[in-house]
């Protein structure tokens, strides 16, 4: 089991700096980068543009400048927004909040639709209800997020008026029913495409058990049906669930962004949509480390669990 944790550990190191290195690369290779904001100001000079090239390290080769970040890095130092010079950390810890509550409402909601669709469709296979809870999940995971979002404000806020468009709570009104009211939308809109990937993974797991000698061989003692669906199917069905919680987290993160965008939700996705628009490349390269972090951690959770519940993982 050491041996197993220690190597998932390098494989996560290895791979936390072939992330930084290509983020920090396409970062320092977009034209313009943090010195376009300047570049529509009539009363700077060439002087005064070289001058804040200095201040920023920008004058230095970009591998030089990239090994400086990585060793502040190392030692605590996420740097500083080029927006108001407040600390990376800050600045992510602010919107930190928002975020995790929007992904863990919708991963909650996906989970749980998701492996109660998967359940049922394989156990009422080529049924009406599975055929169009596969014909949902090809809906889902063929049309892009924002444009459910779009059609959720346009429906559920300007014609029915039940739901609000966007923002977190209603000024003046920051009460805990009015975050949940502002949250039903954007977390129903995150989750959809999940509920479809978790359907079709929980319905293929499950055929995949209901077929295996040891579920036979209880029907043939008399077992009771609901006893060997819950005890003996849906319990061996869950364990490569796990795994795919972990593999979830990437495009969890990726709606979250696209979500956030459209629903005007004060979270990371949206802080990394304007960070970008302002070139503020610190708390860019800030928000994909974070997320990086909590992406490879999430995975490595995963294996851990796997391995435990499995021991036949860790000897692979």
């Amino acid at each position: 089991m050491h041996r197993f944790l220690l190597g998932r550990l390098v494989q996560s190191a290895v791979l936390l700096v072939i992330v930084s290195v290509i983020g920090y690369v396409i970062l320092g290779l977009i034209p313009g980068g943090p010195l376009s904001q300047f570049g529509l100001d009539p009363g700077l000079t060439a002087a005064d543009i070289e001058r804040l090239k200095e201040q920023m390290g920008l004058n230095q080769p970009l591998w030089l400048r990239y090994l400086d970040w990585a060793w502040r890095l190392l030692h605590g130092d996420w740097g500083v927004s080029l927006r108001d010079g407040t600390p990376v950390l800050t600045v992510i810890a602010r919107h930190l909040v928002a975020t995790l509550l929007l992904m863990g409402s919708s991963t909650v909601i996906a989970i749980a639709a998701g492996t109660w669709i998967g359940i049922r469709s394989a156990t009422h296979r080529y049924s009406a209800f599975d055929y169009a809870a596969t014909i949902g999940a090809m809906v889902a995971l063929s049309i892009p997020t924002f444009w459910f979002g779009l059609v959720g404000i346009y429906v559920f806020s300007l014609k029915l008026g039940w739901l609000p468009a966007g923002n977190m709570y209603t000024i003046g009104d920051a009460s805990v029913l009015d975050y949940l009211h502002h949250l039903i939308l954007p977390s129903l809109v995150l989750s959809l495409v999940h509920i479809a990937v978790w359907s079709r993974y929980m319905r293929t797991a499950m055929l995949g058990v209901i077929n295996q000698d040891f579920v036979k061989t209880a029907r043939a003692k008399g077992v009771a049906e609901r006893r060997i669906l819950m005890k003996h199917v849906v319990g061996n069905a869950l364990l490569p669930m796990i795994t795919l919680a972990g593999v979830q987290l990437p495009s969890i993160l990726t709606g979250a962004l696209v979500t956030e965008t459209v629903f005007t939700w004060p979270g990371m996705g949206r802080l990394f949509y304007d960070s970008l628009g302002y070139s503020d490349y610190p708390v860019v390269m800030g928000i994909l480390m974070f997320s990086a972090i909590v992406v490879i951690l999430g995975n490595l959770i995963a294996d851990m669990v796997v391995a435990i519940v499995d021991p036949r993982i860790r000897l692979a």
